[in-house]
């Protein structure tokens, strides 16, 4: 068995649901966990007691699998479609929002996959006309996982018979397995989560380095595909901005700005209870305990002046390296856009419209 990244060494036990013990993506799992103990779940039992260590739930999903991003109308939101493939991450990022979406840490997987084509048959293939900008990184890494489930590999597959589907694969790892199984490279956009690197060294303790994630974005590009980047949280600490200016810079010595579809920026918010949470389990996180507001969505927010603050200094440090309208804000009201820019997302046609156009930009003539 190929030797599993140290974040998915700690699965200490699989849960399958008895719908699907012997779909394609199990018997995947079978032969790359064949050394840990299984449980079968039945039929309306309860769930067994976490192992010491990492469980991984093979479920059979019952809900929806394409999903808006959950937004709100009080501020501007991407337009994002989501492919929903699981719950959870293994990379137990300290400021991850997902601690306080969920009650448990297990790692879902949704394995009935044929369920989740037959709907993106209904809601993808049968809208040709159509586009979509769609993920799997919402509420899950899109690859942490990926060296035991396969996923993403099936995904990119699928969408080389969808030309109207662009599809994001977000993550804070490297793992470049699924890149053999695409048969469109300008519908593929991986796409790296970046911080500070004092923000990766003391929160972000399971995830690969910057300087990974980067040579792996370059090689992508290198290959043919166009890459997306986001800065979010961007976490306010004392020496911020020569911490952010470093990785900034760094994007640059990997990257040409036509190398990138987009790149996201959004300020550190979340419920109350993500405060709790960080509180409990990283004492020696500091960032909770800045100038904090409740915004309009009921998450805490830092103050609009510091945000404003570090958005301007972020994007006028890669304007400087020739980056533009890639460039937008994650759930920032219209009033920051225009301190920040000097326009709104209306200026570009629309939020959602502007970045359909910028994933689907064409390769030829680059």
């Amino acid at each position: 068995m190929t030797r599993l990244p140290p974040h998915l060494q700690t699965i200490s036990q699989v849960w399958v649901d008895p719908e699907v013990r012997n779909v394609p993506l199990t018997r995947r799992v079978t032969r790359r966990l064949y050394h840990v103990p299984w449980i079968l779940l039945d039929e309306g039992r309860e769930e067994p007691p976490p192992a010491q260590g990492a469980v991984l739930y093979l479920k059979h999903y019952k809900g929806a699998f394409w999903r808006w991003c959950p937004g709100t109308k009080r501020y501007r939101c991407c337009g994002y479609r989501i492919i929903h493939i699981g719950e959870n991450c293994p990379l137990n990022c300290s400021y991850c929002i997902l601690k306080a979406y969920f009650q448990d840490d297990i790692l879902k997987v949704w394995a009935n996959q044929e369920d989740l084509f037959a709907e993106l048959d209904r809601q993808v293939k049968s809208r040709p006309r159509e586009f979509f900008r769609a993920g799997t990184g919402e509420f899950t890494d899109s690859l942490a996982l990926e060296a035991v489930t396969g996923y993403s590999r099936d995904l990119v597959s699928y969408v080389g018979e969808c030309p109207n589907l662009c599809l994001e694969l977000k993550t804070k790892v490297v793992d470049l397995s699924w890149m053999d199984a695409v048969k469109r490279a300008e519908n593929i956009l991986p796409a790296w989560s970046l911080n500070a690197p004092e923000v990766v060294r003391q929160e972000e303790r399971r995830t690969t380095s910057l300087e990974e994630r980067l040579q792996a974005a370059r090689e992508c590009a290198r290959r043919g595909f166009r890459v997306c980047l986001h800065f979010d949280p961007i976490i306010h600490f004392p020496g911020w901005e020569q911490d952010y200016g470093r990785i900034v810079d760094m994007i640059f010595d990997y990257l040409r700005p036509r190398d990138i579809a987009y790149l996201s920026l959004g300020s550190f918010r979340g419920m109350p209870e993500l405060k709790a949470h960080i509180a409990r389990n990283w004492p020696g996180s500091t960032y909770i305990y800045d100038e904090y507001v409740t915004g309009l969505d009921g998450k805490f927010r830092l103050l609009r002046p510091l945000r404003v603050e570090q958005f301007r200094f972020m994007v006028r440090r890669l304007q400087k390296h020739g980056m533009g309208t890639q460039i937008y804000l994650c759930m920032e009201s219209d009033e920051v856009w225009r301190a920040v820019f000097g326009y709104t997302p209306a200026d570009l046609g629309g939020l959602r419209r502007h970045l359909l156009a910028q994933a689907f930009e064409r390769l030829e003539g680059r």
